[in-house]
């Protein structure tokens, strides 16, 4: 099967914007002045809260949705200048995979898989070795007979995974894929996707709400809000150091750093003139990510620390904790300051009288 794009196509968001018009006038704008790049060959995870415009900028990757502003790049080819024979020659080269699977209930496992490559006109007698190898990259050998009302919700997500590669796609696009599954299930889909990467090359883009997700499988995230991305980069070092409130708020929900309810009642952004307790959030990462530094600290310092929430997680390869203590006032700024010569990262939270 010939491909119109190089292996691991890149994609390029290009001042992209997105309007629609209501029924009764005026528009509603889904998308602002959007600039991003997927490198070809990573892994990259859009989050963002429903409304944020995320499964809009998606589906603008394959001609779903067409930009009202700016442009939208898969491999070099202007997807919205496409027409035709090159738009459709864009799409076999995007597979996607959807959130409620979208199975046809009366094809089997590898009748389902067969379609995208029937509907591009290849022969018979390719599309039969072709579905084999799919349904055994994706495990599924044993049930290429079965409908999809015997299946499992992981089974029916690996014929989706199996049918988007069905015409060897260089890019994934992956659409809220493991929002419908259990946890257990969707670690083992997230491994698949990850085998798929690494085996084969593609770019692989995924749109989330789960920021567990984005830190299991992505090597590069964008923080999507209100139609505008607000933060971008490589994963770690957007979970290590995030600047914006919206992936504080999400981050806050997968590294167990929230603040206890009694603490946080009673936070405020002024220091007390004499006593009280500084919190402070201290991000593990670097050299000294999996070194006993708040012990160091108590050793060296002798300032007592109350640890009040806290996780070790790990991203890619890298150790990363994220540790939310509370010491006395006046000693913080000693306290900070030694913590950030061992290049750990710290933040001010607020007082406790």
């Amino acid at each position: 099967m010939t491909n119109t794009m190089s292996q691991a196509a890149s994609i390029a968001f290009d001042a992209v914007g997105k309007a629609y018009t209501k029924p009764g006038g005026g528009t509603v704008t889904a998308l602002e002045n959007v600039s991003l790049t997927v490198e070809p060959g990573a892994i990259t995870g859009i989050i963002g809260r429903s409304g944020a415009g995320k499964s809009t900028l998606l589906r603008m990757v394959n001609g779903l949705e067409m930009p009202t502003s700016g442009r939208v790049r898969v491999g070099g080819h202007d997807v919205g200048a496409s027409k035709g024979s090159a738009l459709r020659a864009i799409r076999r080269d995007v597979g996607m995979i959807f959130q409620h699977f979208n199975l046809l209930s009366s094809r089997t496992v590898a009748g389902n898989i067969a379609l995208p490559l029937e509907i591009a006109g290849v022969s018979s007698d390719k599309i039969a070795p072709r579905v084999a190898e799919l349904i055994d990259r994706v495990g599924l050998t044993e049930q290429a007979g079965r409908y999809p009302a015997e299946l499992s919700g992981g089974q029916k997500q690996r014929v989706g995974i199996a049918r988007a590669l069905a015409t060897e796609p260089k890019v994934l696009l992956s659409d809220e894929a493991t929002s419908a599954l259990d946890p257990e299930t969707t670690q083992t889909v997230l491994s698949l996707l990850k085998d798929i990467n690494r085996d084969l090359g593609l770019t692989i883009l995924l749109i989330t709400h789960e920021m567990a997700v984005v830190r299991d499988i992505a090597s590069h995230v964008a923080v999507i809000d209100g139609g505008q991305i607000v933060e971008h980069g490589r994963t770690y070092d957007v979970f290590t150091a995030p600047q914006h409130p919206t992936t504080r708020s999400f981050l806050s929900g997968v590294t167990g750093v929230k603040l206890p309810a009694f603490v946080e009642h009673k936070l405020t952004a002024t220091r007390p003139a004499t006593g009280g307790e500084e919190v402070i959030r201290v991000t593990f990462a670097g050299k000294h990510a999996t070194d006993p530094m708040l012990a160091l600290l108590t050793k060296d310092l002798g300032i007592e620390v109350n640890i009040l929430a806290g996780a070790v997680e790990e991203i890619g390869t890298h150790p990363f904790g994220n540790l939310l203590i509370s010491l006395p006032a006046a000693r913080a700024d000693e306290a900070r300051a030694y913590l950030e010569r061992h290049e750990l990262l710290t933040e001010v939270l607020g007082y406790v009288s």
